[in-house]
């Protein structure tokens, strides 16, 4: 009796065992996982199951089974790319051409980007739904939706709004629509109703980011609530002795926007930009260089891209886009032409000072239609390469991608780091891109939740990208 009560524990002990290997869905083995947290890299195991990371371990740990692994030897891992100001825009006839930059995206290891307004949220919405359900090859996307601007304002699909009520039925769309943030431009908008809509969006518990009309200050824009500045032209003028006085040459209609860059450029002043770097800091409030996009902008009247590898993607419909921004160059006085280099250099210093200050970066594109030459995907790695050629370390350019973009969001809960629990965004590069932000592009892998790139699938990708 007591030999088959030993051999039935025996096959328990056994069963109970073999019940124990934990099962996952994707193994990442023997991985160079930078945690950008720290800035740390260790030699690790990711364990993945249902788009979320499971178990972060050392690669000596063998106890697993998975159903599909990846032998990351010699490789590094890090969160997926986040692009941090993108537009999926251009009206109907650009639906499908905006559809297709989700592939570029992803194509690129960008596995996340923030859609600072359009015109097509209907289409954006939809699209979010089935990259959600992994039904369509994109990157998670966070919508502003459609802006918010005075009346007649520069861009299709704008919320228009002339007083504090149309502020209020304004929000109240954005509400229904279900955005992820509020965005704020600065066309028309007066300066009371640009206050009064920061001020009512943070009462509704939006994120809000935006430009900001010259008509105010900087002070007064931060006061009222503003998560996040969209490029550099605004904080310059914080930055500016002379912000005061030029506010009031605006207010008097006697300058214009770009009259008052050579004035605020030339009033820049250390002590006054600590002083703001500081407010900046104190705030929260988050910074969007859009570097790239300007050196872009900046060169349309010397740089030929007619044989840019990228132009092939974007299709006739969005080039066409691109010759206001073209023309507009071509047709300015060489003064104007020389002014705009100088304050593109001038903002790359402005950059390296503000993440020296502790102040926190987003790293945008500014991609989409109507910015000229500013691709989709690619343009994310050329902003962190914009960043570091100014000074800015790799890792702290990296954080400035999925770490900021993840924490501007309130979506920390989710992304910014590679730990247990945190969506399975996740990039494999074959090279180091903490010795050379250019290692960047040299992508091995994106893994997308529950869904796996290849290099190869990568590849097919772009392939299935080109247009007319």
């Amino acid at each position: 009796m007591i030999r088959p009560l030993l051999l039935f524990f025996l096959l328990i002990i056994i069963s109970c065992k073999k019940e124990a290997t934990p099962q996952y869905d994707l193994a990442i083995t023997n991985a160079q996982v930078i945690h950008l947290e720290t800035g740390q890299i260790e030699n690790q195991n990711i364990l993945i199951s249902n788009g979320r990371i499971e178990v972060v371990m050392p690669v000596d740990s063998k106890d697993f089974e998975a159903n599909d692994t990846i032998d990351a030897s010699g490789k590094y891992v890090l969160p997926g790319f986040w692009d941090n100001h993108i537009h999926l825009r251009g009206g109907d006839t650009l639906i499908n051409n905006n559809e297709n930059f989700l592939k570029l995206f992803i194509a690129n290891g960008i596995t996340t980007v923030r859609d600072a307004g359009g015109d097509l949220t209907h289409a954006v919405m939809d699209w979010k739904t089935q990259i959600a359900s992994e039904e369509l090859a994109g990157p998670t996307i966070f919508t502003a939706g459609p802006k918010i601007d005075g009346s007649n304002g520069s861009w299709a699909g704008s919320l228009e709004v002339e007083s504090q009520a149309d502020v209020a039925k304004a929000l109240d769309s954005l509400e229904s629509l279900n955005v992820d943030f509020v965005k704020i431009y600065d066309s028309r908008i007066s300066a009371d109703n640009y206050l009064a809509a920061i001020e009512e969006a943070k009462k509704r518990g939006f994120t809000v980011s935006g430009h900001m009309p010259f008509t105010v200050t900087l002070d007064e824009t931060i006061n009222a609530g503003m998560d996040g500045i969209e490029h550099l032209y605004y904080i310059m003028k914080g930055c500016a002795s002379n912000e005061i006085e030029v506010t009031e040459k605006l207010n008097q209609g006697e300058i214009g926007f770009w009259g008052a860059m050579p004035a605020l450029m030339d009033g820049y002043s250390d002590s006054t930009a600590q002083t703001t770097f500081n407010t900046l800091k104190q705030n929260d409030v988050f910074v969007v260089p859009t570097l790239h996009i300007g050196e872009t902008l900046s060169y349309l009247d010397e740089v030929d891209h007619s044989n840019d590898e990228y132009l092939k993607y974007m299709g006739s419909g969005i080039i066409q886009t691109y010759q206001g921004r073209i023309r507009s160059a071509m047709n300015s006085s060489e003064e104007a032409r020389e002014n705009r280099k100088q304050l593109d250099s001038f903002f790359g210093e402005l950059a390296k000072s503000l993440d020296s200050a502790g102040v926190q970066l987003l790293a945008g594109s500014d991609s989409g239609a109507f910015n000229s030459y500013t691709y989709p995907g690619i343009s994310l790695h050329k902003e962190l390469q914009a960043m570091v050629e100014n000074g800015i370390s790799p890792l702290d350019a990296l954080r400035t991608s999925s770490v900021n973009g993840a924490e501007f969001l309130n979506q920390t809960e989710n992304y910014g780091e590679i730990s247990k629990g945190k969506i399975s965004d996740l990039v494999i590069l074959e090279a180091n891109p903490l010795e050379n932000i250019e290692n960047t592009q040299m992508i091995y892998s994106v893994i997308k939740g529950s869904q796996l790139f290849s290099k190869s699938d990568l590849k097919e990708l772009l392939n299935k990208s080109i247009m007319d």
